[in-house]
C-alpha cells in the first residue's frame, strides 16, 4: 500500500509544501530523511528516523 509524509503538517519558516510518497516504509523514511537533512538541516539519527516513522500516513497525500 502507498504511504506518504507531508511537510505541510509541520509549519516552518520556509513553509515547505513537499509531500513524499513510496510503496515501502523503508523507501519512504530514507527519502524523507534525505529531504529533512538537505532542506531542513536535520541530522540523520536513529531517534530522528523513529520520529519520522510516527508521521507516516497510508494512501496518497491530499491535493
Amino acid at each position: 500500500m502507498r504511504q506518504y509524509i507531508d511537510c505541510r503538517e509541520f509549519p516552518s519558516e520556509m513553509k515547505c509544501t513537499v509531500a513524499i510518497a513510496a510503496d515501502t516504509e523503508k523507501e519512504l523514511i530514507d527519502a524523507a530523511v534525505q529531504h529533512a537533512v538537505s532542506v531542513h538541516g536535520e541530522k540523520d539519527t536513529p531517534s530522528f528516523r523513529a520520529e519520522i516513522k510516527k508521521v507516516i500516513h497510508s494512501g496518497t497525500p491530499p491535493a
